[in-house]
């Protein structure tokens, strides 16, 4: 769980850094906006936005077991945010993948994306899904899948 927090914690410190320098320059509200943005930017990358992450092949075991979507994602994807807000509670109810962080879900990515990283790319019932709508990926989830 440390690991998670590691680039979270690395925004907000170098935020600050860079804002103790404005500050000692004489720009205390260029600092402000500087740290206010680095704060956001690792708010967004925190394991508060996300869902725990797990490996693929335990959502791969998972999914075949309780029959909920896996979405394959990655940190600073602005289509990943786009999916986790819009889905609002529903996101829980998904198996999230951090590709930055399983080799073999950046892997299983890049098989069905002609060789490229897209994310997020949703798994349901074994098929992929690059980029889907939000709306049709609540549309997915079973009854079975409420937690």
């Amino acid at each position: 769980m440390m690991r998670a927090w590691f680039l979270p914690m690395l925004l907000v410190l170098c935020g600050v850094a860079a804002a103790t320098g404005l500050i000692l320059g004489g720009s205390p509200g260029r600092a402000a906006t500087f740290l206010l943005a680095f704060v956001l930017l690792a708010g967004l990358n925190s394991p508060l936005v996300f869902p725990r992450s797990i490996g693929a092949s335990e959502a791969q075991r998972l999914s075949a077991a309780d029959g909920r979507p896996i979405v394959y994602w990655r940190p600073g994807c602005k289509f990943c945010l786009r999916l986790r807000f819009r889905l609002g509670r529903s996101a829980r109810r998904l198996h999230w993948v951090n590709i930055w962080r399983d080799p073999a879900a950046a892997e299983a990515v890049r098989a069905v994306n002609e060789g490229n990283e897209t994310v997020p790319t949703v798994v349901v019932a074994g098929r992929p899904y690059t980029n889907p709508d939000p709306a049709w990926v609540r549309e997915q989830l079973s009854p079975s899948a409420t937690a």
